[in-house]
């Protein structure tokens, strides 16, 4: 049985976050004991690791720049003596691959959920640097993997594994009492954006293509979950555009299910992506897409199929596709159709969880470490 760690800043409700936790709960208990640990501290996602009997530690860094949260990792990892470490998002990554590497742990992976287009000259020379300390770099998309490999990242420790989605249908929702709650009228179409309010995200895109929308859509209503550094500028914006009453903008939300259960369209404007869990997310709730090609979500929609691309920085054709989706429901019905189905063949969490369990045993083996017997 190999004992595996799991290394994430926080637990919050992100993409990355919910992926990780799908892996530590769907790993197979035959053959893997599993802990999970937090940089800096924990989130609402650590009742759901709990309630699968999961120990999760919070080690407290404090800083960006926190040797005694250094020393605290590699102790911890020292004295659990795991077999794999599998890291997390850049800081979790930075230190995990430091850490694991003072501490000689057998196996180290490294998760890169985005097209990290923020990193500057620094962060991509830590990740070269660090790729050496790792035994897989394993992207979630093509791009991803494509990615790294033109930082210099050596073929030989790249590998892709594809995001799942959990078998999830959507929660019992009243639309007209979702759209009540935010002040909409029940027959008003009702669009929602949930992710993290940064630059990555363009949400001021959405709102440029909602303001150009007023007069030819004027019953459409916007909800944007999400927090993040951008969210007072985003909200003056949308005041500068006119939209108070149109858009409400909601923080974070642990409802998210809820209100894309209410939904009738979910929109994405990234500049980049990895694998998008929200995309992944609203085409297992049947609901139409509307999304940039972006690196990453090109990987999932299949444009006029399972939802609609539009060129990246583009709101004027942003808005023509939304106003397209909302005036045809029969449209909107194909392609959430056509998106459960694609989403199911092709991202099943299973498969996720399958293909880093048979990693972990086959490095594992390459290293002399005891496997326990497949059942498959």
């Amino acid at each position: 049985m190999l004992k595996v760690l799991q290394l994430i800043p926080t637990l919050d409700r992100s993409g990355a976050e919910k992926q990780m936790v799908l892996l530590a709960r769907g790993l197979p208990r035959a053959r893997f004991r599993v802990e999970v640990a937090t940089l800096t501290r924990l989130g609402p996602l650590r009742v759901e690791l709990e309630e699968a009997g999961i120990p999760v530690t919070a080690l407290g860094k404090r800083f960006k720049l926190d040797p005694l949260a250094l020393a605290r990792l590699v102790q911890f990892l020292k004295t659990r003596q795991f077999d794999v470490v599998q890291t997390w998002i850049f800081a979790a990554n930075t230190y995990g691959r430091i850490a694991a590497r003072l501490a000689r742990v057998p196996i180290v992976i490294t998760s890169e959920m985005a097209v990290d287009l923020w990193k500057g000259r620094i962060e991509r020379s830590v990740d070269r640097r660090l790729a050496l300390w790792c035994d897989r770099l394993v992207g979630n998309s093509h791009a991803v993997v494509e990615y790294y490999r033109s930082l210099g990242v050596p073929e030989d420790r790249l590998t892709m594994i594809y995001s799942g989605i959990a078998e999830e249908e959507p929660p019992p929702v009243d639309p007209a009492a979702v759209r009540a709650e935010f002040g909409f009228a029940a027959e008003a179409p009702l669009a929602l954006f949930a992710g993290r309010l940064a630059e990555q995200k363009r949400v001021d895109d959405l709102l440029k293509a909602l303001d150009l929308l007023q007069h030819v859509q004027p019953d459409l209503r916007t909800l944007i979950a999400g927090d993040g550094p951008l969210r007072s500028t985003l909200e003056e914006n949308a005041r500068l555009y006119h939209l108070e009453g149109r858009v409400r903008f909601l923080g974070h939300r642990d409802d998210v299910p809820r209100l894309m259960a209410a939904a009738d369209l979910v929109v994405l404007p990234s500049a980049y992506e990895g694998l998008p869990n929200l995309v992944l997310e609203a085409m297992r709730f049947r609901k139409p897409v509307v999304a940039t090609s972006a690196p990453g979500t090109t990987e999932v929609v299949v444009d006029g199929q399972t939802g609609v691309l539009v060129p990246v920085a583009n709101p004027q054709l942003l808005a023509r596709a939304i106003r397209d989706v909302v005036r045809d429901p029969d449209l909107a019905r194909r392609l959430g159709t056509a998106g459960r189905e694609h989403v199911e063949a092709k991202f099943p969490v299973q498969t996720m969880i399958d293909q880093f369990a048979r990693l972990y045993e086959d490095l594992a083996k390459v290293k002399d470490l005891k496997v326990s017997p497949r059942t498959e």
